[in-house]
């Protein structure tokens, strides 16, 4: 299973990476900018940068790609100092499409490779994951996306591209969030050696008045979502919170100085819902 590897030696140092299967890493905590405003992007990308995140995650469908690119540069940082992920739509499903597909997605950023690529749904329905995959494996080996991986990607999936391309996914983004937390769906990955990724991590927003959240929240003096984020990091998961506001998204980054200890952890385990899961069902969506 990839384990998170911590730079410096420090189980709480802000530039925490998360060790790939294919040799690389990636920050263990990054902005998401999913309906982050096109207007109200590029600052909250530089922002964030500012503030230390080193992983932006954005998507073609999110439209903002762009937007984020400019972020990235108005930071002033050098690109090699910046994980940027992106994400190939349902409608660019195939082969050729999936290579055309991220011309458009550099072209938009500003860039000349993604450090992270991934198939944004299996679309089953569509039934053309698989030589999507084996375009992504092409991509990788030409350099213009570093690292490939999938999103909301069940375990049937999963497997079905492994087993057809001997190439296993470097990341699944998936759906994760204390009343959603995946256990099946994380073992498989642990199995398959497959890094998890959570996206709408704090439940869409829902579980910050959560009792249980708040008392372990205010049990370490930091926030609901400090605490919900600081969960994420505990169990090993890379983790993008969303934010435009610049005071939360310096918030979100500030979960450094203090871990969950057994019995928060146990607490938040009680949380899970099976029905929990907010978003799509990757078996039917696409």
């Amino acid at each position: 299973m990839p384990q998170p590897m911590l730079s410096p030696a420090d189980s709480t140092a802000p530039h925490v990476v998360v060790g790939l299967n294919d040799g690389r890493a990636m920050p263990q905590l990054g902005l998401g900018v999913w309906q982050s405003p096109r207007e109200a992007t590029a600052q909250a990308v530089r922002v964030a940068l500012e503030a230390g995140y080193r992983s932006i995650d954005t998507a073609a469908i999110y439209r903002n790609e762009a937007e984020a690119g400019v972020g990235v540069r108005a930071s002033g940082l050098d690109r090699a100092e910046v994980f940027v992920t992106t994400k190939l739509w349902n409608d660019d499903q195939g082969y050729d499409p999936a290579l055309r597909a991220l011309d458009a997605s550099l072209k938009r950023l500003g860039t000349d490779y993604v450090d992270l690529y991934l198939i944004h749904w299996p679309a089953p329905g569509q039934d053309r994951y698989v030589d999507t995959w084996k375009a992504l494996v092409r991509l990788r080996e030409e350099g213009r996306a570093r690292s490939i991986g999938v999103s909301n990607f069940a375990v049937p999936h999963l497997e079905r591209i492994i087993g057809e391309t001997g190439q296993a996914p470097a990341v699944n983004q998936v759906e994760l969030h204390p009343r959603f937390q995946q256990t099946e769906l994380r073992a498989a990955h642990q199995r398959l050696g497959v890094a998890t990724e959570s996206w709408s991590p704090l439940g869409q927003g829902a579980l910050l008045a959560d009792p249980v959240v708040a008392r372990i929240a205010a049990k370490h003096g930091k926030t609901p979502a400090q605490a919900i984020i600081r969960w994420h990091l505990d169990l090993g998961l890379i983790v993008i919170p969303k934010s435009v506001t610049p005071s939360r998204i310096a918030q979100n980054f500030d979960v450094f100085d203090f871990r969950l200890d057994a019995q928060d952890l146990a607490d938040m385990a009680g949380l899970d819902d099976p029905d929990g899961r907010m978003g799509p069902n990757p078996m039917l969506f696409g």
